[in-house]
């Protein structure tokens, strides 16, 4: 099964309706809004943690603002995490960075959703190089049960 088939198929099994595009393959993230004709903040980065246990989160941060490391941790509740190698992120969720989405993603991981994109629709990683996932955010929240919260801050 393609990485793709996988997360459309999770969106069909969660309800939740999804639309996939085809653009040209980026290398950043700039590069996949300029693709789409839209913003970095109408891209929303799944971003995987490691907490000190060895368990996984994913993260949902719009791509103009970062992760608030003091915030998220209190949210859930630990006092260390971090960002996994690019290996450990692939082994983690099935997907390789820049193509990370909760969508199919491996470990079925809780997912901690930045409370800025509640009621706006997004687009994400689909899972494979090329592809964007657009999606409502509020269908996203309520199909993952994500904890949704203020854990970012305006990117540097």
């Amino acid at each position: 099964m393609s990485d793709l088939s996988r997360a459309e198929q999770d969106a069909v099994d969660r309800g939740i309706a999804i639309e996939v595009i085809e653009r040209p393959p980026s290398n950043s993230l700039q590069e996949a809004a300029d693709a789409q004709g839209i913003s970095t903040a109408d891209i929303v980065k799944t971003l995987v943690l490691k907490r000190h246990d060895g368990d996984y989160l994913l993260v949902l941060v719009p791509g103009d603002r970062q992760i608030d490391w003091a915030k998220l941790r209190a949210v859930v509740g630990v006092n260390k995490l971090r960002l996994p190698d690019a290996d450990d992120a692939l082994a983690a969720t099935g997907y390789a960075r820049g193509t990370i989405t909760p969508f199919g993603a491996e470990g079925n991981w809780p997912v901690y959703a930045d409370s800025s994109i509640v009621g706006r629709r997004i687009s994400m990683g689909a899972g494979a190089p090329g592809r964007s996932l657009w999606v409502e955010a509020d269908d996203l929240v309520r199909g993952f049960e994500a904890t949704v919260a203020d854990i970012s801050k305006p990117a540097a």
